[in-house]
């Protein structure tokens, strides 16, 4: 089985949103686009070679599929041109119905099911950039093996987030956290089962907690 890779740049606050430039997704009157071009420098230049370097197939919504077909077609140079040029592309979405980019095939029904048919086949990982309507859906199905993260030292408030309602509670493990000169964190993770609890209570709660716990029972 191959990995589903989601690969996001996000702010402190856990917003994915246009982060390439200002035209890029104004959607609800987003007016921060562009937030990661002050940031980038040769130390994520360098993580971005890497990461995209290794065999890939991408897996996209339909708006991102849209931002990255008007764009990488016209970049000819460069390793992060070529590889997703060459990559096959499986494409998510309900509403197009012919795709120009290269090497471009349709997913319109049975999300879900046709995603994890994909990773049961033989072939390189899969690799999600921006879509983040569609990471919802595979947040939602528990679909996600591997985050590969770059968090910049922003807020923005208001925006796309990455993980939105209905994130299953799921537990990832750190893989690598390399920090670029500029306060950028490049967090790593990897699914790792299920969320492991415990609690700091004291064995015998005093009374001003019963009261408390009453209280809460109460306002519910």
């Amino acid at each position: 089985m191959r990995k589903l890779v989601v690969l996001s740049f996000i702010t402190l606050d856990g917003i994915m949103q246009a982060p390439g430039g200002s035209e890029e997704d104004p959607t609800g009157d987003f007016k921060h686009g562009g937030w990661v071009f002050s940031y980038f420098n040769d130390v994520l230049g360098n993580v971005m070679d890497k990461q995209m370097s290794e065999p890939f197939d991408l897996l996209l919504g339909r708006k991102t599929y849209e931002i990255f077909a008007a764009y990488w077609p016209y970049e000819k140079e460069g390793l992060i041109a070529n590889s997703l040029n060459n990559a096959k592309k499986y494409v998510v979405s309900k509403t197009l119905t012919k795709l120009d980019w290269q090497n471009s095939n349709l997913i319109n029904n049975n999300i879900p099911q046709e995603i994890r048919k994909l990773k049961e086949q033989d072939g390189p990982a899969l690799h999600v950039h921006g879509s983040g309507n569609f990471i919802q859906t595979l947040l939602r199905h528990d679909l996600v093996d591997e985050l590969w993260l770059k968090i910049f030292p922003i807020t923005l408030g208001k925006g796309k987030h990455l993980f939105a309602e209905g994130t299953l509670p799921v537990a990832f493990k750190l893989l690598e956290t390399p920090i670029s000169s500029n306060g950028v964190i490049i967090a790593s993770y990897a699914r790792a089962g299920d969320i492991k609890s415990g609690s700091f209570e004291q064995d015998k709660p005093s009374e001003a907690e019963l009261r408390r716990r009453q209280k809460l029972k109460e306002e519910r």
